[in-house]
């Protein structure tokens, strides 16, 4: 099982640390109390709700990690689900089954949450509308996995990491004395890396513009704000909303003409998907 764009050391790597969790102290003492060794089950994970789902191979691959267990997926990543719908079959011994299915889920509601949300916000912006784009503010260890949620709910992603493009924000700014000022240091410095700006006024956004920049995050504007931005830029840089969005004010922001939201809470606050697990015996061969 592979996820796009996402290496499997990365996936790999988190599922060892989920279960590490889990394992900590030795094995799942319940399930070798209760349950015999050769005891072999089915274990469905169901969705509870609807949305987008995400993970559903990051789950199969945390039940291959744990023993020999056949895993089945009955949708695939980025698609619309429905309430009782069965996303992945795993059979193989009760015992293991057990001991990764709350790892397998903790990964798939929170990936499924995000995939969830991002479409949200993508029907509310509108085909003709901004993309909704992720933030850096991820959880720690997961954010290749977390992006690529946002990718499956119809998102973008923003940068990876603090390497593979520059943001010059307000504390950048401070410390360069003043944003064109930034903007240039790290046009030399760093010449083919994509740079951002952020700017908090049409003043400063005009300085960004003057010198060179095209792509520039508008830091809290109202939707008034960001309409007068769209046509001091007159196409010359993409634009960025960023700060105090929500869906109760998304709507009026696509029609501001800026071609990016960003939306921090698509990753650092989500709600997760509900999804539970649902065991069954196998028969006797």
């Amino acid at each position: 099982m592979s996820i796009d764009g996402v290496a499997d050391s990365e996936v790999d790597r988190v599922i060892r640390a989920g279960l590490a969790e889990d394992l900590a102290d030795g094995p799942d003492v319940t399930s070798l109390a209760t349950i015999p060794a050769d005891h072999r089950s089915q274990l469905d994970l169901v969705a509870r709700e609807p949305g987008v789902v995400a993970g559903l191979d990051v789950a199969g691959r945390v039940f291959e990690t744990v023993g020999p267990i056949d895993v089945t997926l009955h949708t695939r990543d980025g698609q619309a689900i429905t309430a009782g719908e069965v996303l992945l079959s795993a059979q193989g011994p009760t015992r293991d089954l057990l001991t990764a299915e709350r790892t397998a889920l903790n990964l798939l509601t929170h990936l499924s949450g995000i995939a969830t949300a991002t479409q949200r916000w993508a029907q509310v912006l509108g085909p003709d509308g901004p993309r909704v784009r992720d933030t850096r503010k991820t959880l720690p260890g997961l954010r290749a996995l977390q992006k690529y949620a946002v990718r499956c709910g119809g998102g973008v992603n923003h940068r990876m990491s603090l390497s593979d493009a520059a943001l010059i924000k307000d504390n950048h700014v401070v410390a360069a004395g003043g944003v064109a000022a930034a903007f240039r240091a790290v046009r030399e410095q760093f010449p083919g890396v994509a740079v951002e700006v952020e700017v908090d006024s049409l003043e400063q956004l005009t300085e960004v513009l003057e010198a060179g920049a095209d792509l520039v995050l508008l830091d809290n504007f109202t939707a008034d704000q960001m309409r007068q931005a769209v046509e001091l830029t007159g196409g010359r840089a993409r634009l960025e909303a960023s700060g105090g969005l929500t869906f109760d004010n998304a709507a009026e922001v696509a029609t501001t003409g800026v071609d990016y939201v960003a939306v921090g809470a698509l990753t650092h606050s989500v709600k997760v998907l509900d999804i539970g697990a649902d065991l069954q015996e196998v028969p006797d061969a």
